[in-house]
Formats: C-alpha cells, sequence, structure tokens
C-alpha cells in the first residue's frame, strides 16, 4: 500500500485540482463529474512529467527510501496543477467543438 501512496495522493490531488479550475474557469468546467475525471487523468499524468523531469512526483517518491514531507509535496503540486491543466485544455477543445 505504501507503494502506491504516491499515486494515490496524485490523483486525489488532481481531482482537486480539476474542479477548483472550473470553478475558477466557468466557460472550462465541464461539471463537476466530468472536471473530477478530468483532473484525476491530469492528476496522475502530471506526477508523472514532473517525476521524469525529477522534480518530484511518484518516481521520486519510489526512489526514496520512505515518504518524506519533500515527496507528498511535490505529489500534491504536481497532482493537482496536472488536474487543472488538462482540465483547462480539456474544456477549451470542448467549447471549441461546440461553436
Amino acid at each position: 500500500m505504501e507503494d502506491y501512496l504516491p499515486l494515490i495522493i496524485q490523483l486525489v490531488s488532481g481531482a482537486i485540482g480539476g474542479n477548483v479550475a472550473g470553478s475558477l474557469m466557468k466557460k472550462l468546467s465541464l461539471g463537476t463529474m466530468w472536471n473530477s475525471i478530468v483532473g484525476i487523468l491530469g492528476g496522475g499524468l502530471g506526477g508523472t512529467v514532473l517525476g521524469m523531469l525529477g522534480l518530484g512526483g511518484a518516481e521520486a517518491a519510489e526512489a526514496s527510501s520512505s515518504m518524506d514531507l519533500g515527496s507528498i509535496v511535490g505529489s500534491v503540486a504536481g497532482g493537482g496543477v496536472g488536474g487543472g491543466i488538462v482540465l483547462a485544455v480539456i474544456g477549451a477543445i470542448k467549447n471549441a467543438m461546440n461553436k
């Protein structure tokens, strides 16, 4: 279970980030359920990308011997930002297709 903790943190943070982005950018919002789903996908992607860049995320947490505060903050940041960015992109694509 401890091996999956960074990923779980990223996914939950992504869902929160997607909903926060949806509430801040009303025109790009997909509704609570879809904001959460897209945010979860973005959270996983954001954490993975940050990990590949060496800036935190699941890969950095797995490389360390235990979950420290830096790994947790990296997972939260990567998940939240990734969720918000992916929601903004998907919302913009949806709006462009509806025009």
